[in-house]
């Protein structure tokens, strides 16, 4: 496929970028290289996430055609991939709810651990684990109700927490996260194929590590609950207070003989997407796939940088693409009583804060998204900024500053007819940021 130019074609070219970072970490064309030869027992396979459709489909077409394979695999709603043709189905693929878990993903957490019961050394678990998989696998921790479950995931996702936070405390409240899942397999040797969503590629913390040990423990978890003022069920606290929620750790005879292979990486989309500006003509330069902070703030950051190589060619000279990932996080603001909240997720907030610190500059072009397709729970994978974004937004009569305060970048960038709209794309190596500067 012949590129966009970038100079004509600023927009469709960062999507063509944002395209094949996305395409690289496809299940099927990154799971080959990582598969185990069949057991001498039976081979389960267990998993969650919103890539584990994907690559349940992509295990199916690879797993050698007379070897025994079963199993489930929980997805986020409207992720599961249509089938190719001619395409056996082997392994059970069901829905859930994501971020905000549900009776579904329960129900799914359920009976994977019953599938575990009767394993033996001589069987081999295939654990296919992607971003999303915290929530998409929810087993509550006893004396813990599904309907606190949510209200706590809530609460973590409104308050800014990260990542890592966030799945510390949610591998303490379950029964399946934290290396359980791996416990309740053994004696049978578990490998884990896992694409990461999370900075650092820890798979300890992509999807909370169900099956790698778990190195947090519940004093910490109960340390992220109180830096960000999060409610729990006083008999909850008691238990991480004694230390009875714990998890399995490292050096745990459970996990011997296990191994994990993470078979896509954000740092690999955004090499891909490099290599395809260079091909392009144009200088290429990652800042970093483990960017953190608040979006609107880290959108700020990036203008400034964009702003330095538009008008000083210091530190990059131009033209050139600028990419960086990452997890950035959207701190939900309070509102006064009668003002309604707007829609929108981590990419549309970094976009707003870029939009805003850019001020219009000339020759600064911009694209953010979610490579799972899905910008915090709307239907846009993102959003694209322009130098003459705040120009437009203005003669519609939209102040970015009024957006920013009610956390609405849908309505700001849909009324401007930039958002990006992908769909699900069935994989997921979380943030991809991408900035032409001609």
């Amino acid at each position: 496929m012949t590129p966009p130019n970038p100079s004509s074609q600023p927009r469709e070219f960062l999507q063509y970028l944002f395209g094949v970072a996305v395409q690289h970490a496809l299940p099927l064309h990154r799971m080959a290289a990582y598969l185990p030869a069949p057991p001498k027992g039976r081979t389960l396979v267990l998993g969650a996430g919103k890539a584990a459709g994907s690559m349940a489909q992509a295990l199916e077409a690879l797993w050698p055609a007379q070897a025994p394979l079963q199993g489930l695999v929980v997805t986020r709603y409207g992720h599961i991939p249509p089938r190719p043709a001619g395409l056996p189905s082997r392994i059970e693929v069901v829905e859930a709810a994501h971020p905000v878990p549900d009776a579904a993903g329960q129900h799914a957490a359920e009976r994977m651990l019953a599938l575990t019961q009767g394993l033996t050394e001589d069987d081999l678990v295939l654990c296919l684990i992607s971003g999303g998989g915290s929530a998409l696998l929810t087993l509550p921790a006893n004396g813990l109700t599904l309907a606190d479950k949510r209200a706590i995931n809530q609460a973590l996702l409104n308050s800014g927490a990260n990542i890592a936070e966030m799945n510390c405390v949610r591998k303490h409240l379950s029964r399946i996260k934290g290396g359980r899942l791996a416990a309740a397999c053994a004696p049978a040797r578990v490998v884990t194929l896992t694409i990461s969503d999370v900075p650092g590629d820890d798979p300890s913390v992509i999807a909370s590590g169900p099956t790698v040990p778990d190195p947090t423990d519940c004093a910490e978890a109960l340390a992220v609950l109180r830096r960000y003022d999060i409610a729990i069920p006083p008999a909850i606290r008691r238990q991480l207070e004694q230390g009875e929620l714990e998890t399995p750790k490292p050096g745990d005879a459970v996990f011997a003989g296990n191994v994990v292979h993470l078979i896509a990486t954000p740092l690999q989309s955004l090499q891909a997407a490099a290599e395809a500006a260079r091909a392009a003509g144009l200088a290429a330069h990652i800042l970093s796939d483990e960017i953190e902070g608040e979006s609107c703030v880290v959108g700020k950051v990036h203008a400034a940088l964009a702003r330095a190589v538009a008008r000083h060619a210091q530190p990059f000279a131009r033209p050139c693409v600028i990419l960086s990932g990452g997890e950035t996080t959207v701190t939900v603001k309070p509102l006064p009583a009668g003002v309604a909240r707007g829609r929108g997720g981590r990419a549309g907030e970094f976009c707003m804060g870029l939009a805003q610190a850019l001020q219009g500059q000339p020759q600064v072009w911009a694209l953010a998204a979610d490579t799972d397709g899905i910008d915090g729970v709307q239907d846009n994978a993102g959003a694209l900024v322009a130098p003459d974004t705040l120009a437009r937004a203005l003669g519609l009569g939209m102040k970015i500053d009024e957006h920013l305060d009610r956390n609405d970048a849908y309505g700001f960038f849909k009324a401007l007819g930039d958002l990006v709209v992908t769909g699900p794309t069935h994989t997921n190596v979380n943030d991809f940021r991408a900035m032409l500067v001609l």
